[in-house]
């Protein structure tokens, strides 16, 4: 599942399957509502990851458990890239994707947070993206943590110029879909 984020760490775009794994509405997700579908025992760690990565400007990379749309707590791993625009390489907010890790409660994991390379875990049934746009956005994210392990860092500013614009116009679509016609 895709998300995206302002430069405030403000969630502007979650992608459709949000819901359908969380039973949470789409609008409520926005902003920081997603909070609300952290474990309570987890919040405090994603805030202070999620906050940290903020004002470095960092990737990140957090494990926690979200409730599903039954009550039921799923282990997750979330993660983002900053989204850097032009003219002059502004900062303008993440683009991250949330990967179910495991069903229900497992001994062995504990929720973390790591603010440095975000390397996507693998796609798991239940988070495999539906929408196209939400596939691209996995995908180069998936070759961003893949271009910085290979060293082959020339091609980063391209993909990171991709990320932008997808990013962009995840962002642009977020924001027709709220307003009314």
């Amino acid at each position: 599942m895709i998300f995206v984020t302002d430069a405030y760490g403000q969630t502007i775009h979650t992608s459709s399957d949000w819901s359908g794994l969380t039973g949470q509405p789409v609008e409520e997700s926005l902003g920081r509502g997603w909070i609300n579908c952290v474990h309570p025992d987890d919040r405090l760690i994603v805030e202070r990851t999620f906050e940290k990565a903020l004002s470095r400007i960092s990737e990140f990379s957090i494990r926690y458990r979200l409730v599903d749309a039954y009550g039921n707590y799923r282990w997750v791993g979330a993660g983002g890239v900053p989204s850097i625009g032009p003219p002059d390489y502004t900062f303008i907010g993440y683009l991250g994707s949330l990967t179910e890790i495991a069903n229900g409660a497992i001994d062995e994991l504990q929720a973390y947070g790591n603010v440095e390379r975000f390397v996507p875990p693998p796609t798991h049934p239940t988070t495999i993206a539906t929408d196209h746009l939400d596939q691209i956005a996995d995908y180069l994210i998936l070759a961003h943590a893949l271009i910085e392990d290979d060293g082959a860092k020339s091609a980063l500013p391209g993909l990171r110029f991709a990320l932008f614009e997808v990013g962009r116009a995840l962002a642009a679509r977020a924001d027709a879909e709220r307003k009314p016609n």
